[in-house]
Parts: structure tokens; sequence; C-alpha cells
């Protein structure tokens, strides 16, 4: 009876990720010669070519992308266990590692995770980066959870699992006074400085879409990424700021800020991202049927269709 060898099996794993023979031995720290011999051998045993030369490169036949199919579910599945292993997760510790996008709402954060901050079963592990860099990092059980303002779509070798989970209403927001009851959208638009999310969030591309149909051109004083920073240059500024509610709630509540209009065909949507798991764990079932059955932060439609003028 033939035996897989997995340390073969490895090899041509990273070789594929990396498309190339040199860079692959240099990351395993092995000799070329010694890949090419061990690749070799996995061809012989599995009776077909995995690679075709392209130049310097090198690029999966059909059989090869086949074969990457399944080494991608044997090392994801063995790096799920040493990671449930190394955390305890076998011994019932609730570890919840979460990745957040780093330009994401803190306010949002907070209030989806609410339910699991100070229990005393589940130890929280919270990392922010790119986008691109989580979704890394979740491939290989890194991350049990991403929180992400943009949706992802699965394909055969990364399977995420992606749902929305709010929608938050998008306001102008700027100091308190009467200029908060007089003003009116777009008309009053170059009234006060303005302050946009970036030119690459899906906000500032609905909200240009927003100005383009009533012929409105916007000069803004300042283009944030951050929310973080976007909520501090609102609540310190002086000028308005387009911005989901969520992100100044505290400053709304609180008076600092007052919201001048609610631009309804503007809003922000939140995704939770999750891979497929042979082990589930309880506290990150438990949060996401939760915000399943009851959307955090969903704006309510008919009081904001009221406040938009």
């Amino acid at each position: 009876m033939r035996q897989l060898n997995f340390h073969h099996l490895y090899y041509f794993w990273v070789v594929a990720k990396e498309g190339h023979l040199t860079r692959a031995a240099q990351q395993l720290h092995v000799s070329q010669s010694a890949l090419s011999s061990q690749i070799k051998q996995l061809q012989e045993q599995l009776g077909h070519e995995l690679f075709s030369r392209d130049g310097r490169s090198l690029r999966l036949t059909e059989v090869g992308h086949l074969v990457l199919e399944y080494a991608e579910s044997i090392f994801n599945l063995g790096s799920e266990l040493l990671a449930l292993t190394e955390s305890g997760e076998l011994q019932r510790l609730q570890r919840l590692r979460i990745g957040s996008v780093a330009t994401l709402s803190r306010n949002f954060q907070e209030n989806f995770l609410r339910p699991v901050i100070g229990e005393a079963k589940i130890k929280l592990v919270i990392r922010s980066a790119s986008l691109e860099e989580l979704l890394e990092q979740l491939r290989v059980h890194r991350l049990d959870l991403i929180l992400s303002n943009r949706a992802v779509a699965a394909d055969t070798s990364t399977p995420w699992r992606c749902q929305q989970i709010a929608e938050q209403s998008v306001c102008i927001v700027g100091p308190p006074g009467k200029a908060a009851k007089t003003f009116r959208f777009p008309q009053n638009l170059g009234t006060l400085p303005l302050l946009l999310p970036g030119p690459n969030s899906e906000i500032r591309n609905q909200f240009d879409l927003l100005c383009e149909q009533h012929g409105v051109e916007v000069d803004p004083y300042a283009e944030v990424e951050d929310m973080a920073m976007l909520r501090l240059l609102a609540r310190d500024s002086g000028g308005l700021a387009v911005v989901p509610e969520v992100v100044v709630q505290d400053e709304l509540e609180s008076g600092r800020l007052q919201r001048y209009c609610v631009l309804d065909t503007v809003v922000e949507r939140f995704y939770a991202i999750t891979a497929k798991r042979h082990f589930e764990l309880v506290a990150l079932k438990t949060l996401l049927e939760r915000y399943q059955n009851s959307p955090p932060e969903t704006p309510r439609r008919d009081k904001a269709r009221k406040r938009t003028r």
C-alpha cells in the first residue's frame, strides 16, 4: 500500500505558493537542487507532472492545482490542530483571537465584542492590520475571526465564510449650534471645512457618487483613512465630517458634536469573516449567532429618513 510522503508534499506546497524554486529554497533553508529532488520524487510517486516551466517561474499543471487544493486542506488543518493545542482549546480554555481591519471603527469593534468582554472564561486577543495580512493569518488559523468593512469572496483554496453582521448609517456631523438645525444637503456643504474618509473607502465612493448625482463638487479640507483619527478631527476641527454614526456615538450623546443630516443612500457595512474549521469555538459560535439574529448598530431607517434634509 502506497503512503504519501508529507515531507515532499510540504515542499511542493511552499514551491506552489511562491511560484519560484529559488525563493522557496531560501524560505525552507535547503539547496535548490535538494528541493528539486524532493519535488521530482513527489511527481514520481503521484505519476504526474505538477509544474511546467515559464521562464524562471513555475506554473502549476492541471494536476498540480488539484494537488495544491489537497495540500492547502492538509496543512491548514495541521495549523488548526497546533493552534488548538497551543491555546488550550482542547482543555476548554476559550481564547478568542480577533483580527480587525486597521481602519475599522473602534466603537463598532467594542459594541460587537461587548457580550464577551469581561467574561472570566474567555481570553480576548485583538490584532489590527490590513485585510490581506489578516486573511493570511486566518488561513493558517492564527485568527478565529476577522471584522472588516469589506466583503471577501471564497475560492477553492480559501473557503472563507463571510457574513454581513451590521449596516450603519453615515451622517454629516459638526459643531453644535444653530448651523446644525438650518443645514441643507447639499446646498450648505461649503459653509464649513469638510472632512472625508480616504479615497479608497467604500463610504467615500458612495458619497462622491451622491454628490455627483446632485451636481456638486466638493473640495475636502482633509481626507482621512483611519476612523479613529477622523473621529478626533471631527470633534476638534470645527468642520463638517462624513462619518458612520457609530464612529462618533459618544460625541453625539455628550453633545460635543451634532448630527447635521443623515445621508440615506450612504452606509457602511460590517462583515465577520471566518475560515472553515473542524473544531468550532463555543464563544465564537455564540457571538456570531447573537449578531446574526440581532445585528449590532443596525440603522433605524424610518428615523434616519426624517433627519435627512
